[in-house]
This record gives structure tokens, sequence and C-alpha cells, in this order.
């Protein structure tokens, strides 16, 4: 159970974000649009979500 993941992908472009919000996508590894990675389910990581979850698709694995 520790290894839990979670497949998040890039459905919305970060062009007019809010500068904040546009670093935060490049620190998850999403450099363009309906890119996919997968990030480990921790505190960390949904907090990032919970700032940028407008543009992104969040599936756990």
């Amino acid at each position: 159970m520790a290894d839990k993941k979670l497949k998040i992908t890039l459905v919305k472009s970060p062009i007019g974000a809010v500068p904040k919000h546009r670093r935060t996508v490049e620190a998850m590894g999403l450099n363009k649009l309906h890119k996919t990675v997968e990030l480990p389910d921790n505190a960390s990581t949904r907090g990032q979500i919970q700032q940028i979850g407008y543009m992104l698709k969040v599936e756990e694995i």
C-alpha cells in the first residue's frame, strides 16, 4: 500500500494561468498538453493537485 501512485494528465493549457500555477505544472513534470506522469500519492502531490486541479485529470492506480 505504501507505493500508491497517481496518474496525472495535463488537460488545460497553463498559458493564461497565474505564474505560480505555471511553475507548479513544470515542477510536476508536465511540459506538454496531454502529457501524463505517475507521481506518488502523498501530501505534497495532493497539495499540488489541489492548487492546479482545474488543469489536470487525476486517476488513482
